[in-house]
């Protein structure tokens, strides 16, 4: 179906389709564990792509990785494989100060006094033009602005000791979970999410397994990805299709302990980002983890079933179902609790802007693998990526901070530092450094002799006078 993404079929045959030109008011999937949401995500994602437009999504168990594999049903989609722990995929990387302050001080689970300390890190380093890449450098930043305490508080404010040492041992929290990786170089470009190969859109899967160990940075990367994206594009109002779509599996994991300025962020980024061409779907259990200023702003759904086991689950139920536009023929409370695995509610945008009324829905099967590829075919998938020969390598040392100064450096206009030695640090370069110790070559037994011989002979005219 031209312009539209097939999602299954009511009891009665009748197909429901999400619209391409509504695709960007967003979305959300939601149901209870192992009732078919992945599929659904997978189906969805397939749609996309076929349609000609890129896909970013987070794949939680590596099941998703099948879209790129052919089945008997028919074939995969272009695949782009991402892990920032570069085990499973091209390692994604940013910067401490590429990140920023607010999205550094909620991966770490700062208060508002230590998230204070890290906005005068940001300032001074701004003004001293010395720019944090690693998390080592943020320890050196801070231990510096320890050492010159008076200095910085007359400049920039009051710091104390006890929130250096609380955000000092975050970092060590963070680290243990992984987290340093995210910060290196080369950076990750964002547009790089937005490839077409063969008139199809890449899927770009981020590879979270290990990640979720650390959901509070799983939560953030993603929330750094989707402001990237609001900072890089262009305003381009409701287009035919979206540029973009982006979905965000175990949503609530962004929204739980979550502080006020950072859910008006995401609140603000949802609402504005739809102007860009992206269109964001949340994937997660109900409904209920989902503010309510988010979930206002989520026009196409798709609910699987729901399990009542407890007052809360009761609900939860009356909360999903008083969510859609009501459909005379259809009891959704019932429906909830009843819909077997791969059957959902459905309620998408219509061509008048609003949304229809809900339907019980088979949702189709893609038509891709369902399940992970193999590792042998990941490891090929990650090799033959166009992408490969810009991220595979890490820089490091004297290269990568050079590397992150003159970004920095070009951004504002100023004139970039000339690369340590005059070019940049190549690999044997240490060589140069090293002494060289030339072994004298052995002298014959014979040449040491005429010392001796010498000193026999001078010794023997000094004593001829006295002899005679």
């Amino acid at each position: 179906m031209s312009g539209q993404i097939c999602i299954g079929q009511t009891a009665s045959g009748a197909p429901v389709a999400l619209q391409l030109r509504y695709a960007n008011r967003h979305g959300l999937v939601t149901g209870a564990t192992g009732t078919g949401k992945t599929t659904t995500l997978q189906r969805l994602a397939e749609g996309f792509s076929r349609a000609g437009v890129p896909v970013f999504a987070a794949d939680i168990k590596g099941d998703l990785s099948g879209i790129g594999a052919v089945s008997d049903r028919g074939r995969g989609c272009p695949l782009a494989l991402w892990d920032i722990f570069s085990r499973h995929g091209l390692p994604i990387r940013t910067s401490v100060t590429e990140m920023g302050g607010q999205l550094l001080s909620s991966m770490l689970g700062l208060n508002d006094v230590q998230s204070g300390t890290i906005d005068i890190l940001f300032r001074k380093s701004e003004n001293d033009q010395e720019w944090p890449q690693s998390l080592d450098d943020l320890r050196w930043h801070l231990h510096d602005m320890l050492e010159h305490r008076e200095e910085v508080a007359a400049r920039f404010g009051n710091i104390t000791s006890s929130s250096i040492g609380a955000i000092q041992r975050s970092i060590l929290a963070l680290e243990a979970q992984g987290g340093h990786h995210l910060f290196g170089e080369p950076p990750f470009d964002i547009l790089d999410l937005i490839r077409l190969e063969g008139g199809e859109g890449v899927v770009s899967l981020l590879h979270a397994d290990q990640l979720l160990e650390a959901p509070r940075a799983y939560a953030i990367l993603l929330l750094w990805m989707l402001t990237e994206l609001f900072r890089r594009l262009p305003e381009v109002g409701d287009l035919e299709k979206p540029k973009l779509v982006f979905f965000f599996d175990e949503a609530h994991l962004l929204f739980r302990d979550a502080p006020k300025p950072l859910l008006q962020q995401i609140e603000r980024l949802v609402r504005l980002v739809r102007s860009k061409g992206v269109g964001v779907y949340l994937v997660t259990q109900s409904p209920l983890d989902v503010p309510e200023a988010v979930l206002a702003q989520l026009g196409n759904r798709v609910q699987h079933a729901l399990r009542a086991f407890t007052p809360k689950d009761q609900r939860m139920i009356r909360a999903a179902a008083q969510a859609f536009r009501p459909n005379p023929s259809l009891d959704v409370r019932s429906a909830l609790t009843e819909m077997a695995v791969g059957e959902a509610l459905v309620s998408v945008m219509e061509s008048d802007g609003v949304p229809s009324p809900v339907e019980r829905v088979r949702v189709a099967l893609p038509e891709s693998q369902i399940g992970p590829i193999s590792d042998l075919e990941r490891s090929a998938a990650i090799e033959a990526s166009p992408l490969y020969a810009c991220y595979a390598a890490r820089l490091d040392g004297p290269t990568a901070a050079h590397a992150l100064d003159t970004r920095m450096r070009q951004k504002r206009g100023l004139v970039p530092k000339p690369a340590p030695s005059g070019k940049p640090w190549q690999e044997g370069d240490a060589l140069a450094f090293v002494p060289r110790f030339v072994q004298r070559p052995e002298r014959r037994k014979t040449a040491r002799l005429w010392p001796a011989l010498l000193a026999l002979s001078i010794a023997f005219m000094m004593l001829w006078p006295v002899a005679f």
